[in-house]
């Protein structure tokens, strides 16, 4: 574990390994420790992995600033300050999971050049999740919740955080994940991330411009997903410019990278060997 310092933020990383480079970013509410059980065997395949927790979550910081200080292109510039920092300049492979699923498609739009490949878990393209049709709309109920400002933090930790650990559900590690958010202004910068970046029109608006995906690109769903539809991620292949793959993780929640880590990480070295550093 190291902390290293932004041009804004500075952020908790676990750097690990030698060789290529994968890059391991997790969504909301989690910290780098979502990757716990990938990073042991990818470094033993010989990569190095960079696993960052971004602004906003666990202990890196929460910058001032409102939702704008949170936007995805805010997490796109630490991600890529942070390769630049830790001297990686070659082309990295990504991997994200929920938020950090679009935080890496967005990293790989701006920066295609710094991109060997992408892995994307349970989030497929917006585009993709926004004609998965009412199934997928009914699904996202919460994220129109998390848009309204102090109404959303009350909700979510009242009676002991009661509702987030509803939400979690399974997640095995909803205590550790709880903790931090008790602190002053936590819960507010976590949520942040989806009223910067999934406002009712990035929702719902099927006229706002996204830019499709450069291939290779592997997208994994898994069967037991509560926040998301198989629609959702088959739909990303049309919105691919290049190799497409899809995944389906049986016996699996939300979270799979712990829930069926073996399996992940069985496909994210199979990916990554299929695609090489050139």
């Amino acid at each position: 574990m190291t902390r290293v310092e932004l041009p804004e933020v500075t952020l908790d990383v676990e750097v690990s390994g030698e060789g290529p480079t994968v890059l391991l970013v997790h969504g909301f509410p989690d910290s780098h420790h979502l990757w716990r059980r990938q990073v042991p065997a990818l470094t033993a395949a010989g990569y190095t992995c960079v696993a960052p927790t971004l602004r906003g979550f666990g202990a890196s910081d929460r910058p001032e600033g409102g939702p704008e200080a949170y936007h995805p292109a805010k997490h796109v510039g630490d991600l890529l300050e942070l390769l630049d920092r830790l001297g990686v300049a070659g082309p990295v492979h990504l991997v994200g999971h929920d938020w950090g699923s679009g935080i890496v498609q967005g990293l790989a739009q701006v920066a295609p050049e710094r991109v060997t490949s992408l892995s994307i878990l349970s989030v497929g393209h917006l585009a993709a999740i926004r004609d998965a049709g009412w199934e997928q709309k009914q699904l996202s109920w919460y994220m129109i919740l998390f848009q309204l400002a102090g109404l959303a933090e009350e909700w979510l930790a009242r009676d002991d955080f009661a509702n987030l650990r509803d939400m979690l559900g399974e997640h095995p590690d909803a205590e550790e994940i709880i903790e931090p958010l008790r602190a002053p202004g936590a819960l507010t910068a976590a949520l942040n991330i989806y009223r910067a970046g999934l406002p009712a029109e990035a929702q719902f608006d099927p006229a706002l411009p996204l830019p499709p995906l450069r291939g290779p690109v592997m997208g994994v769903w898994s069967t037991g997903d509560r926040f998301l539809t198989e629609q959702s991620m088959t739909g990303t292949a049309k919105h691919v410019d290049g190799t497409w793959r899809y995944e389906r993780v049986e016996n699996a929640g939300h979270w799979l990278p712990l829930d069926r880590p073996e399996r992940v990480n069985e496909l994210l070295l199979d990916f990554l060997a299929e695609n090489p550093a050139g």
